[in-house]
């Protein structure tokens, strides 16, 4: 609880009574330390992540010695009421934990590396407070802010869990990331202001000789793939050397590593599981700009906003396919209902269902499709993403087009 920190404090009080006593003409560590901050240069791309790791004074002074980190805050986050302070998060009645916010340049770290460098200024194995400090408000925690970071996170603690690094449970929380509150001033950048009592705070925990115990030597579990090729969009699939736009002569769909690698978890689980997301919230079902949807595991065309209708469905419409040949249908029968599943025909990926009930005038069909398993190529982009023959379907007849 709150009281255990400051009883680690309690052990230096004879040293920083001392420190009163300097001779004139000296200066005291935490004044030595104050003016020997160099400050860092903020880099042009700027990206945030956040961790709790048990005290925020050590989380802190741990990322701010990676080069890559600009600076790590100290704060609040994953609780219940607004801007707490530090008296009210140690009482553990607002659900609050003691985190960093982290502001690092992605294009020196990628968010997978610098969640393995989180794992080594922790116990990984107690999740019920971290060394000296105990209760949920110190429990560590990684907090991902997107599918994206869900994913990474989850693969990383899976990993650690397999790498045999650890006997007993890896019991950090992943939790979706809330609002973080910054903390009081007096506990930002502790570690520089007050070197000697964070010292002996830092040691008489227990952190820092466990970590070098039992961190010492390990190597990193990021794999070497992810530390040398640049990240790839999210929810985007690698092309084929010198491939654009979708060759079904050479497509091979990728294997189920890469897919959960490539995709986020909401296009995995709709593309590859048959999985539906939700409607009115998904990426492209109020999208109006011209062009057409591709199949986001392929890449072969499916769709065109020129068949696109307002359905009132709250997902993407459409009165039928670019060309009956990318796409095949099959009977689905859960639910306790009869439906007509639409899936991509190279890709094999779950699209969404057909429906009987689409503008008469221009068919009759709806073929309600999740965003989640398309992407979409905007029509002064298919050219140049290889798919310029389609560009004809968007010029007005007697155009002169061929």
């Amino acid at each position: 609880m709150m009281k255990q920190k400051y009883m680690g404090l309690a052990v230096v009080a004879v040293v920083a009574s001392a420190v009163a006593f300097l001779p004139k003409g000296m200066v005291s560590p935490d004044e030595a330390a104050a003016k020997s901050v160099a400050a860092k240069v903020k880099p042009a791309k700027l990206a945030k992540a956040y961790f709790a790791g048990g005290c925020f004074w050590c989380s802190e002074e741990h990322f701010e010695k990676n080069k890559a980190v600009f600076e790590a805050v100290s704060g609040y986050t994953g609780g219940e009421i607004k801007n707490p302070t530090y008296r009210q998060v140690g009482s553990g009645r607002t659900k609050h934990i003691e985190a960093v916010e982290v502001q690092y340049d992605p294009t020196k770290i990628s968010y997978a590396r610098l969640v393995d460098y989180y794992w080594r200024h922790i116990n990984p194995t107690d999740g019920s407070g971290q060394f000296a400090d105990r209760g949920r408000h110190y429990q560590p925690a990684i907090f991902p802010q997107n599918d994206m970071e869900m994913m990474i996170a989850r693969e990383a603690k899976a990993n650690l869990q397999k790498s045999g690094y650890f006997s007993a449970p890896i019991a950090v929380k992943i939790l979706r990331f809330k609002t973080f509150w910054k903390a009081e001033g007096y506990h930002q950048d502790y570690y520089k202001l007050h070197p000697v009592r964070y010292g002996y705070y830092a040691r008489g925990s227990g952190r820092k000789g466990w970590v070098k115990s039992h961190w010492k030597g390990k190597p990193s579990l990021v794999k070497v793939s992810q530390k040398r090729k640049p990240a790839m969009k999210v929810g985007q699939m690698p092309q084929s050397k010198g491939k654009k736009g979708f060759d079904p002569a050479s497509f091979k769909k990728p294997s189920d590593n890469t897919l959960r690698q490539s995709l986020t978890p909401l296009q995995y689980n709709v593309t590859q599981k048959d999985g539906t997301e939700r409607p009115f919230s998904n990426k492209y079902w109020n999208n109006k700009k011209e062009g057409i949807y591709v199949d986001i595991v392929s890449g072969e065309p499916l769709f065109s906003s020129l068949d696109k209708f307002k359905s009132g469905t709250g997902w993407p419409s459409f009165v039928k396919p670019i060309t009956k040949k990318n796409v095949s249908e099959h009977a689905d029968n859960t639910f306790f209902s009869r439906r007509t599943e639409v899936r991509s025909k190279h890709g094999n990926s779950h699209l969404g269902h057909v429906f009987p009930d689409g503008p008469k005038a221009r068919g009759g069909l709806r073929y309600c499709i999740n965003s989640a398993s398309l992407r979409f190529v905007p029509l002064k982009e298919m050219e140049g993403q290889g798919y310029g023959k389609l560009i004809a379907k968007f010029l007005p007849r007697g155009s002169g087009a061929h």
